[in-house]
Protein backbone atom coordinates (compact mmCIF):
# COMPACT_ATOMS: atom_id res chain seq x y z
CA UNK A 1 0.00 0.00 0.00
CA UNK A 2 1.41 3.67 -0.80
CA UNK A 3 1.90 5.64 2.08
CA UNK A 4 0.34 9.18 1.71
CA UNK A 5 1.90 12.28 3.14
CA UNK A 6 -0.57 12.29 6.09
CA UNK A 7 0.52 8.64 7.01
CA UNK A 8 4.25 9.69 6.61
CA UNK A 9 3.57 13.00 8.92
CA UNK A 10 1.81 10.47 11.42
CA UNK A 11 4.85 8.42 11.47
CA UNK A 12 7.12 11.48 12.10
CA UNK A 13 5.11 12.36 14.97
CA UNK A 14 4.88 9.35 16.84
CA UNK A 15 8.63 9.21 16.20
CA UNK A 16 9.07 12.76 17.92
CA UNK A 17 6.58 11.65 20.63
CA UNK A 18 8.18 8.22 21.35
CA UNK A 19 12.03 10.24 21.73
CA UNK A 20 10.11 13.10 23.97
CA UNK A 21 9.19 10.56 26.21
CA UNK A 22 12.58 9.10 26.41
CA UNK A 23 14.48 12.33 25.88
CA UNK A 24 12.60 13.44 29.29
CA UNK A 25 13.21 9.73 31.39
CA UNK A 26 16.85 9.31 30.25
CA UNK A 27 18.47 12.38 29.16
CA UNK A 28 19.89 12.75 25.62
CA UNK A 29 23.19 10.55 25.71
CA UNK A 30 21.34 7.27 27.30
CA UNK A 31 18.80 7.19 24.80
CA UNK A 32 19.65 5.41 21.67
CA UNK A 33 17.79 5.63 18.54
CA UNK A 34 17.22 1.78 18.53
CA UNK A 35 15.35 2.57 21.99
CA UNK A 36 13.35 5.03 20.36
CA UNK A 37 12.62 3.46 17.45
CA UNK A 38 11.15 0.20 19.95
CA UNK A 39 8.87 2.82 22.02
CA UNK A 40 7.30 4.03 18.52
CA UNK A 41 7.27 0.46 17.40
CA UNK A 42 8.91 0.74 14.36
CA UNK A 43 12.05 -0.45 13.27
CA UNK A 44 14.81 2.33 12.51
CA UNK A 45 13.93 2.57 9.13
CA UNK A 46 11.58 5.46 9.69
CA UNK A 47 13.49 7.65 11.96
CA UNK A 48 15.96 7.92 9.58
CA UNK A 49 13.82 8.08 6.46
CA UNK A 50 12.76 11.48 8.18
CA UNK A 51 15.74 12.04 10.69
CA UNK A 52 19.94 12.16 9.57
CA UNK A 53 20.95 11.48 12.89
CA UNK A 54 19.71 11.58 15.98
CA UNK A 55 20.91 14.83 16.82
CA UNK A 56 18.65 16.19 13.88
CA UNK A 57 15.50 14.31 15.57
CA UNK A 58 16.74 15.89 18.90
CA UNK A 59 16.36 19.53 17.39
CA UNK A 60 13.00 18.92 15.69
CA UNK A 61 11.94 17.16 19.45
CA UNK A 62 12.44 20.61 21.18
CA UNK A 63 11.24 22.49 18.24
CA UNK A 64 7.90 20.75 17.99
CA UNK A 65 7.33 20.85 21.70
CA UNK A 66 8.10 24.34 22.18
CA UNK A 67 5.67 25.45 19.54
CA UNK A 68 2.92 26.72 22.50
CA UNK A 69 5.36 28.85 23.90
CA UNK A 70 6.42 30.37 20.10
CA UNK A 71 2.43 31.04 20.08
CA UNK A 72 2.15 32.39 23.25
CA UNK A 73 4.88 34.74 22.26
CA UNK A 74 2.41 35.91 19.18
CA UNK A 75 -1.09 35.75 21.34
CA UNK A 76 0.96 38.31 24.11
CA UNK A 77 2.38 40.51 21.22
CA UNK A 78 -0.83 40.99 19.85
CA UNK A 79 -2.28 42.12 23.02
CA UNK A 80 0.86 45.29 23.42
CA UNK A 81 -1.98 47.79 23.27
CA UNK A 82 -3.03 46.29 27.02
CA UNK A 83 0.50 45.45 28.29
CA UNK A 84 -0.66 44.89 31.76
CA UNK A 85 -3.25 41.95 30.38
CA UNK A 86 -0.59 41.10 28.21
CA UNK A 87 1.97 40.38 30.86
CA UNK A 88 -0.64 38.39 33.19
CA UNK A 89 -1.47 36.41 29.87
CA UNK A 90 2.23 35.74 29.28
CA UNK A 91 2.69 34.71 33.08
CA UNK A 92 -0.35 32.60 33.67
CA UNK A 93 -0.18 30.56 30.34
CA UNK A 94 3.46 30.17 31.26
CA UNK A 95 2.23 28.21 34.19
CA UNK A 96 -0.74 26.50 33.02
CA UNK A 97 1.12 25.25 29.81
CA UNK A 98 3.93 23.09 32.10
CA UNK A 99 1.01 21.78 34.06
CA UNK A 100 -1.44 21.13 31.12
CA UNK A 101 0.85 20.14 27.96
CA UNK A 102 2.40 17.28 28.91
CA UNK A 103 4.88 17.67 25.60
CA UNK A 104 5.67 21.00 26.33
CA UNK A 105 6.90 20.33 30.11
CA UNK A 106 8.89 17.39 28.82
CA UNK A 107 10.88 20.06 26.43
CA UNK A 108 11.60 21.89 29.77
CA UNK A 109 12.62 18.54 31.52
CA UNK A 110 15.27 17.55 28.71
CA UNK A 111 16.57 21.04 28.52
CA UNK A 112 16.89 21.95 32.11
CA UNK A 113 17.56 18.19 33.67
CA UNK A 114 18.67 15.59 31.83
CA UNK A 115 20.87 17.38 28.85
CA UNK A 116 24.52 17.49 28.62
CA UNK A 117 25.21 20.24 25.57
CA UNK A 118 27.91 19.42 23.05
CA UNK A 119 28.97 20.71 19.81
CA UNK A 120 26.23 18.41 18.09
CA UNK A 121 23.93 20.47 19.43
CA UNK A 122 24.50 23.32 18.10
CA UNK A 123 21.79 24.53 16.23
CA UNK A 124 19.63 23.16 18.76
CA UNK A 125 21.15 25.96 21.46
CA UNK A 126 21.26 28.53 18.78
CA UNK A 127 17.11 27.55 18.26
CA UNK A 128 17.17 27.98 22.23
CA UNK A 129 19.08 31.39 22.70
CA UNK A 130 16.89 32.99 19.83
CA UNK A 131 13.25 32.02 22.00
CA UNK A 132 15.02 33.38 24.98
CA UNK A 133 15.56 36.94 23.32
CA UNK A 134 12.62 37.11 21.63
CA UNK A 135 10.72 36.52 25.36
CA UNK A 136 12.84 38.83 27.11
CA UNK A 137 12.44 41.12 24.15
CA UNK A 138 8.22 40.96 24.46
CA UNK A 139 8.48 41.24 28.39
CA UNK A 140 11.13 44.41 27.59
CA UNK A 141 8.39 45.97 25.13
CA UNK A 142 5.30 44.82 27.61
CA UNK A 143 6.97 46.46 30.71
CA UNK A 144 7.93 49.56 28.97
CA UNK A 145 4.39 49.87 27.70
CA UNK A 146 2.97 49.37 31.29
CA UNK A 147 5.55 52.10 32.79
CA UNK A 148 3.82 54.78 30.78
CA UNK A 149 0.63 53.91 32.91
CA UNK A 150 2.52 54.21 35.89
CA UNK A 151 5.10 56.23 38.10
CA UNK A 152 8.62 56.07 36.90
CA UNK A 153 10.71 52.65 37.60
CA UNK A 154 13.87 52.44 39.38
CA UNK A 155 15.40 50.25 36.50
CA UNK A 156 15.10 50.07 33.25
CA UNK A 157 12.78 47.70 30.76
CA UNK A 158 15.53 45.08 29.74
CA UNK A 159 16.68 44.78 33.33
CA UNK A 160 12.78 44.21 34.95
CA UNK A 161 12.42 41.75 32.11
CA UNK A 162 15.25 39.95 32.68
CA UNK A 163 14.29 39.59 36.21
CA UNK A 164 11.25 38.32 35.09
CA UNK A 165 12.22 35.64 32.46
CA UNK A 166 14.66 34.32 34.95
CA UNK A 167 11.97 34.62 37.59
CA UNK A 168 9.91 32.61 35.46
CA UNK A 169 12.52 30.13 34.22
CA UNK A 170 13.79 29.75 37.99
CA UNK A 171 10.32 28.63 39.58
CA UNK A 172 9.92 26.19 36.51
CA UNK A 173 13.37 24.93 37.10
CA UNK A 174 12.76 24.16 40.77
CA UNK A 175 9.32 22.84 40.49
CA UNK A 176 10.78 20.37 37.53
CA UNK A 177 13.37 19.39 39.57
CA UNK A 178 11.77 18.55 42.54
CA UNK A 179 8.26 18.55 42.15
CA UNK A 180 7.67 17.97 46.31
CA UNK A 181 8.68 21.13 46.86
CA UNK A 182 6.13 23.19 46.16
CA UNK A 183 2.11 22.42 44.09
CA UNK A 184 2.80 24.69 41.10
CA UNK A 185 -1.11 24.09 40.70
CA UNK A 186 -2.05 25.30 43.95
CA UNK A 187 0.60 28.03 43.75
CA UNK A 188 0.02 29.37 40.21
CA UNK A 189 -2.04 32.48 40.86
CA UNK A 190 0.11 33.87 43.93
CA UNK A 191 2.98 33.44 41.57
CA UNK A 192 1.11 35.47 38.60
CA UNK A 193 0.35 37.71 41.04
CA UNK A 194 3.38 38.61 43.08
CA UNK A 195 5.03 38.46 39.51
CA UNK A 196 2.75 41.38 38.35
CA UNK A 197 3.05 42.93 41.35
CA UNK A 198 5.53 46.18 39.62
CA UNK A 199 2.58 47.19 37.81
CA UNK A 200 -0.07 47.91 39.35
CA UNK A 201 -3.85 48.37 37.62
CA UNK A 202 -4.39 51.68 36.68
Amino acid sequence: MRRTKEDAEQTRLKIIAAALELFSKNGYSNTTLAMIADEAGFSRGPIYWHFKNKDELFQAVIGFSQQPLEELITQSLAMADQPRSALEHFISEWFRLLLEDRWHRQSFEILLNKTEFTEQMADTLKRERKLTRDIVKLLERLIEAADSDTAPAPAKPHSRALLLYASLMGITHSWLFSPELFSLKSQKALFTQQLLAAWPRT
